[in-house]
């Protein structure tokens, strides 16, 4: 995985952005299946969607009962998209190769919590639009 700075600009066209994104996400049941073998497989997975769309991951944690995924993303990919992309995928894949996963009526909840990070507050952006009027 290439080294990537979380303040990092990303320049892409005509557009220049820094979209990082916080997301959490659980097994259904908050089952504590994401170990071994599984984990690799489901880290394996994040990182070949993220790559396929140029999303870069700054960090990812695996743990038995949930994932943490902190991602800087293009500005045309929203993060409902992210996530559906990841856990759609995860869950056919993971579900095909181990069977052991059958047993719980889907992989993921559909829930997910995700959070915006960037380099600067949101307390100094507000005073930067306030000082534009003087």
């Amino acid at each position: 995985m290439a080294k990537f700075e979380p303040d990092e600009y990303r320049h892409e066209g005509n557009a220049v952005s820094l979209l990082n994104y916080h997301f959490v996400w659980i097994p259904k049941r908050r089952k504590k299946v994401l170990v071994g073998a599984i984990a690799e497989r489901l880290q394996q997975i994040i990182c070949e969607i993220c790559h396929e769309n140029r999303w870069k991951i700054i960090a990812m944690e695996i743990m038995p009962d949930h994932v943490h995924l902190f991602v800087n993303a293009k500005p045309c990919d929203d993060p409902s998209k992210i996530i559906r992309l990841i856990k759609g995928r995860a869950s056919s894949y993971l579900r095909k190769e181990f069977p052991e996963l059958l047993k719980l009526p889907t992989l993921w909840t559909p829930s997910y919590f995700v959070s915006t990070a960037g380099n600067i507050s949101t307390e100094a952006v507000k005073n930067y639009i306030a000082q534009q009027r003087e």
